[in-house]
């Protein structure tokens, strides 16, 4: 019996010191850890938990991360947590933390993109440069290709990773819009002929602040602003056609312009509900399997503006007081993988689309990517000290105007 109690006892110790070693073991500098082999981080990232910060709000989506990838990091023996949650408090979440010096935050990756790039820069909330470590961005990602070294004007310096990109698009309702939008001007003539059935998010709702911002490309033109200072009056003056031509349309809008929709998910579900003839999206790939669950009108189409559609990179970072850096570079050069990024090219998964490069993915991979929506003439965003301003413009001169 006592040589039983004896060897469950050093049993029990034993499963202490391997259990606990782990979290015992020192946090590894930022300098160690960018001076690591890959394998050696991926060694490290065994048995650990990543949590995964970010947008939340398309089920389509949630339901494809929170089973294929999640699913998928285990056979690294990863387990990832998603957490859906706004990129405004998630970046509050992180400055607040820096105020107070918390060195263990509990974001192991972001994802974001434009200004809250910029600002998480700027306050140097972020970890890096990583992206060139991870594999699958050096093998596959094209790393001279201006969507990716610029994030909205920004230099990205390898401190962020791509994972998909977005071009925004007005979708239509054909059945009742029998006319073309190519144009500005055809948009007004739709909806002065169409009064109360269309409108927009109002800014800074993401998508809304990119209908304005078309506008203001096809009204102004994009190379008349594209260099413009990031000065109010100097902004306000540069945009004011596209400004006169939003307060012209407003009266025409749903509600009369006086109140507008608060998120793109909400006028989606007006124009799903036939409340409005158009809706707005930054992912036109999603449209196909929302038009085959008869969400949307099967009638629905997409409007290609003749002098180009917005078009962005979204991607992932790592938070300077990350806990789990290690997993986090894991599981984004998982998500820059050509299986991932082919499995999300499926609009029942998400239809987001690729951002590897074509000519890098092996022939035989070709046929796993899903055919995308294809803008020709996109056109790229504006850097993003200047998107507050135009959002302070809209609000002071359209939404407020009586």
């Amino acid at each position: 019996m006592k040589k039983i109690i004896v060897l469950l006892l050093t049993m029990f110790l034993i499963f202490n010191v391997v259990g606990c070693s782990k979290a015992n073991v020192p946090q590894a500098s930022n300098e160690e850890i960018l001076k690591s082999s890959y394998e050696e981080i991926l060694k490290k990232a065994k048995g650990t938990t990543v949590n995964f910060y970010g947008y939340g709000g398309d089920e389509v989506m949630n339901k494809w991360f929170d089973t294929y990838v999640v699913n998928e990091m285990k056979k690294y023996d990863i387990k990832v947590k998603r957490v859906g949650m706004n990129i405004d408090e998630i970046m509050n979440k992180l400055l607040s933390e820096k105020q107070v010096k918390n060195s263990k935050g509990t974001v192991d990756v972001i994802w974001l993109n434009g200004e809250n790039f910029k600002v998480a820069k700027d306050n140097e909330l972020l970890f890096g440069p990583f992206s060139e470590k991870t594999p699958n961005y050096m093998k596959y990602v094209d790393q001279k290709a201006p969507e990716i070294t610029n994030d909205f004007g920004t230099s990205v310096d390898n401190m962020e990773a791509p994972w998909g990109k977005a071009q925004f698009t007005i979708a239509y309702n054909s059945d009742t819009i029998k006319s073309t939008l190519n144009s500005s001007d055809e948009i007004m003539t739709m909806v002065k002929n169409n009064p109360g059935k269309f409108t927009y998010p109002a800014p800074p709702d993401f998508t809304g602040s990119a209908f304005v911002r078309n506008i203001i490309y096809d009204v102004v033109g994009y190379e008349n602003i594209k260099n413009i200072e990031p000065d109010e009056e100097k902004v306000k003056e540069a945009i004011k056609p596209a400004i006169d031509y939003l307060k012209q349309l407003k009266p025409y809008l749903w509600q009369e312009g006086k109140n507008y929709p608060s998120t793109s998910s909400q006028l989606e579900n007006m124009y799903a509900d036939k409340e409005v003839c158009a809706m707005m999206t930054y992912a036109p790939n999603t449209l196909k399997d929302k038009i085959e669950k008869n969400i949307i009108p099967k009638s629905t189409k997409i409007v290609k503006f003749d002098k180009g559609n917005i078009s962005n990179t979204h991607f992932l970072a790592i938070p300077n007081n990350a806990t789990n850096k290690e997993g986090a570079m894991v599981v984004i050069d998982f998500l820059m993988s050509v299986d991932a990024q082919a499995s999300k090219t499926d609009s029942k998964n998400w239809g987001d689309s690729t951002v590897l490069s074509m000519d890098k993915i092996p022939q035989e991979k070709k046929s796993e990517f899903m055919e995308t929506v294809n803008i020709e003439n996109t056109l790229p965003e504006l850097p993003a000290s200047i998107i507050p301003i135009i959002e302070k413009i809209w609000t002071q001169e359209v939404l407020e105007a009586k």
